[in-house]
């Protein structure tokens, strides 16, 4: 992706909704607050704290496909401008930040369908690594293309944050040139939280299965690849479920979080769903504490969702494997001690400290990096095998997560038996 000659300015979101029409201009990303933590956090010292540029204007002039990449008998594809070490598909949709999006090419290409509000679209990664985006059945699709930018926080230069990361940390520029493209989302919010209520003590395949559930309550889109996409129900639809179904479904214990949290929305001044963007507009403290009063939400679910769609990109969610990675390159000196609540926010110190305010961007890209798929080509590489020097653990140690995990769903909040589905 060519760079700007000058940083763009960065325009804080307002609470209302963008005219999303042909001649509206692109929504610049918020301004992210101040680095906040479930307690007092030190100073940065290690990183920039110069701002990664907005590059959503680049994004609104698509340069053409080449025509032999184009099939007469598929859907039109249009570029998204957005490079593979901006956006790649694989270490952002099936990582654990959404569970909504489906791999629907397995053959020619890497492809995948999900759902941007009420648009159902495809991306796919091009010969080139360039990233192109294809709608199904959207009337309005230059507001569909901006709901899409703003959903993929499109408007933050990864180029930029990962330099200024790198500058400061060896290991981590060896690790981002290798993984380059693993990119946070910009969900919505009542879309986000629903799937982190699912998401408490499960893998990553029974909570697809329970999210695929909830989903199929909203309107239907469409279908690609064989599968059947709608769009997420909204909170009058979700109150229309009873616990009895959500358990018949195979939610467990986590039913009654689920019809809590929807009967809690409901009574909030204005609505559920004004009261959640509101919280895109204060401090990441203040966040934490609104969402831990919803049933079902603790300090780590309610990280998850402010990274992944309040604009808090600052938030840890510190779960064992977090824990593992903060022991062995942040904090060594309680390298062998058992993860605790109170030593939570001593983790997320710690990279807030290192990375300052986009931390939560740093931690998911060495999550990503600890995966079986991506750890075996990692250590294939002789310079990460001499960057990494972990800390030689007290007793057995954990080989890290699995890729039936997720990043937010082996934490150590208070664990409540699942019942046997």
């Amino acid at each position: 992706m060519q760079s700007l000659n000058k940083t763009l300015p960065v325009m804080k979101r307002y609470r209302s909704t963008p005219n999303l029409t042909a001649a509206a201009a692109p929504p610049t990303p918020s301004t992210p607050p101040p680095p906040q933590t479930l307690r007092p956090t030190p100073k940065p010292q290690s990183i920039s704290s110069k701002k990664p540029r907005n590059i959503l204007s680049h994004l609104t002039h698509p340069k053409p496909i080449p025509t032999h990449q184009q099939n007469p008998q598929s859907p039109k594809w249009v570029p998204l401008n957005l490079s593979k070490s901006e956006l790649s598909l694989p270490l952002t949709f099936p990582t654990g930040q959404t569970f909504r999006w489906k791999q629907t090419d397995h053959h020619n290409h890497i492809q995948y369908t999900g759902v941007v509000g009420s648009h159902l679209v495809s991306l796919k990664q091009l010969e080139d690594g360039d990233v192109a985006y294809s709608f199904h059945h959207t009337a309005n699709e230059a507001g569909a293309r901006l709901a899409l930018l703003d959903f993929l926080n499109a408007g933050i230069c990864l180029a930029d944050m990962w330099e200024g990361f790198s500058a400061s940390d060896p290991r981590f520029a060896e690790l981002a040139r290798r993984l380059g493209g693993a990119r946070v989302l910009r969900q919505d919010p009542l879309e986000c939280l629903v799937q982190f209520l699912c998401s408490s003590n499960n893998n990553i395949g029974r909570i697809t299965r329970m999210v695929d559930f909830i989903s199929s309550l909203g309107n239907y889109l469409g279908t690609v690849g064989g599968l059947d996409f709608h769009e997420f129900p909204s909170l009058d639809r979700l109150s229309q479920v009873s616990e009895e179904e959500l358990r018949e479904a195979g939610f467990g214990y986590r039913a009654k979080y689920i019809i809590g949290t929807v009967d809690a929305l409901q009574s909030k001044p204005g609505g559920g769903a004004e009261w959640l963007a509101s919280l895109r507009e204060i401090d990441l403290q203040k966040a934490i504490d609104a969402l831990s009063t919803l049933p079902g939400v603790g300090p780590k679910v309610a990280a998850c969702i402010a990274l992944f769609s309040l604009d808090q990109h600052q938030a840890i969610p510190v779960d064992t494997h977090v824990w593992q990675i903060a022991t062995r390159y942040l904090i060594p000196e309680l390298a062998g001690t058992r993860l605790t609540p109170k030593l939570c926010s001593r983790v997320a110190d710690a990279f807030v400290s290192k990375y300052g305010k986009y931390a939560g961007w740093a931690q998911t890209l060495l999550f990503i990096a600890e995966l079986p798929s991506q750890k075996t080509l990692l250590l294939s590489d002789s310079c990460i095998s001499r960057c990494q020097n972990p800390v030689k653990q007290k007793g057995r140690r954990s080989s890290g997560p699995t890729d039936g995990d997720s990043a937010q769903n082996l934490g150590i909040e208070e664990q409540e038996a699942d019942e046997k589905l």
